[in-house]
């Protein structure tokens, strides 16, 4: 029997440890990525993620048995639909579960009909009602884009002044364009971030090892909000019986809840969480593998994985698929001076192979293209996701700062704590 030819689409830092995962599956006769990175060269595919109907003919012309889709805009797009009503399997949500991550007034919406903890919110289309309910807000506020925003359209404010600056950055300075067609404002929590990920086949929702990562451009938590600046799994601040609660409360009602409501929800399932006083509650959905957290899940992760797609896309997952591994994983982006500001690209990169060749270390490649000697160089913000494992947390963050110190380009940045900095410094 022919092994699964899968197509991957997306070109970040995610597709690489995807495409690095899936090679490992005993099942997988072949992989491409569409359109890829200098990571996954050279099965790239020169394509636009975003271009569905193209997608669907090279997945047709390569004779792709399964098409995994990466990043969360073809989703909301429909490409899932697309490629499911040419009779292509093809894993993720379709649009409609989407909505789950497109629209976060959906999102809320959502969670309010189906019990599912969250923070208290309003809705707005007006800038001016949105103004006055800020000004009187009952609870500090954190404002959001409800559409997709790139992963930036949440605004922290730290006084009524700059909330109505928010809003207005986003409303009328349209700073994240129509994703501001809509605003949520939330209450602002207190807590732990946690990020939880689960396979679901539309019926299941199965976890994986629950992860943290770090938003924030500079140590101690300080400077912008970023894409995510590395990032650590499992974390302790969920053990066995708080992710079986979680499970329980938050994934499973969003695959049932979903099911009743008539999409139901085949793909990847990424529930952003605070840990609060009052009981873990839900701060948003991602509709995909997160990045970087997929660099640190995929690692920790057992077994044939294009096989859990295709049990997830059949309806037949079960949870004693989904074994995790012991030990721990952590990764620290390597990104562009300037990010997540104005940054320079072509910037030659060097040592990943070095990197590569210490024991326990795995770089995926992200914001990476290779020019015409085969050269790698820098072509994004976020260039690099440097991934230790190890026995411990302690052991894979001196690992990942380990592959960190053997690579270098012009203007490198990086955070020096994540995890807490167990690792040490490099």
């Amino acid at each position: 029997m022919n092994g699964e030819r899968v197509l991957i689409v997306g070109g970040g830092g995610r597709e690489h440890a995807l495409a690095w995962r899936l090679r490992q599956s005993k099942s997988v006769e072949a992989v491409w990525v569409a359109p890829g990175n200098g990571g996954t060269w050279p099965d790239n595919v020169a394509a636009d993620a975003m271009d569905v109907e193209g997608l669907l003919v090279l997945a047709k012309a390569r004779g792709a048995t399964l098409t995994v889709v990466g990043p969360e805009a073809p989703l909301g797009a429909g490409i899932v639909d697309r490629f499911t009503d040419a009779g292509m399997r093809c894993f993720g949500p379709v649009a409609a579960a989407a909505r789950l991550e497109t629209s976060k007034a959906f999102a809320k919406a959502f969670m309010a009909r189906h019990g599912i903890a969250t923070a208290r919110y309003e809705v707005f289309k007006d800038p001016e009602a949105a103004r006055d309910f800020v000004c009187r807000a009952p609870w500090p506020v954190v404002i959001k884009a409800s559409g997709l925003a790139a992963g930036k359209g949440v605004l922290l404010p730290q006084s009524t002044q700059e909330a109505v600056e928010a809003i207005d950055e986003l409303m009328v300075a349209r700073r994240f364009g129509s994703a501001a067609d809509e605003v949520v404002v939330e209450e602002r929590l207190e807590g732990e971030e946690v990020s939880l990920l689960a396979l679901c086949d539309g019926k299941v929702a199965v976890a994986l090892v629950p992860a943290r990562d770090h938003k924030r451009a500079l140590d101690g938590d300080l400077g912008p909000n970023t894409g995510g600046m590395g990032a650590f799994a499992p974390t302790p601040a969920l053990d066995a019986q708080a992710i079986e609660a979680v499970r329980k409360t938050v994934l499973q009602p969003v695959v049932d809840g979903m099911a009743a409501e008539g999409s139901p929800y085949i793909g990847v399932l990424y529930a952003g969480l605070m840990l609060t006083a009052d009981g873990p509650k839900v701060l948003e959905f991602n509709c995909r593998f997160g990045d970087p957290e997929t660099q640190v899940v995929l690692p920790l992760l057992e077994g044939d994985l294009a096989a859990l797609f295709g049990a997830c896309i059949d309806g037949t997952l079960k949870p004693d698929d989904v074994v995790c591994k012991p030990g721990a994983a952590a990764t620290v982006v390597m990104a562009s001076g300037g990010y997540p500001g104005a940054y320079t690209k072509g910037k030659v990169i060097q040592g990943i192979d070095k990197a590569n060749a210490i024991e326990g270390v795995q770089v995926f490649e992200a914001g990476t293209r290779r020019d015409a000697q085969g050269t790698r160089v820098t072509s994004g913000g976020r260039v690099l996701a440097v991934t230790g494992i190890g026995n411990n947390l302690q052991q894979a963050l001196t690992k990942a700062y380990q592959g960190v110190g053997a690579i270098s380009f012009e203007g490198a940045m990086w955070r020096r704590d994540i995890g807490g900095g167990l690792g040490g410094q490099s």
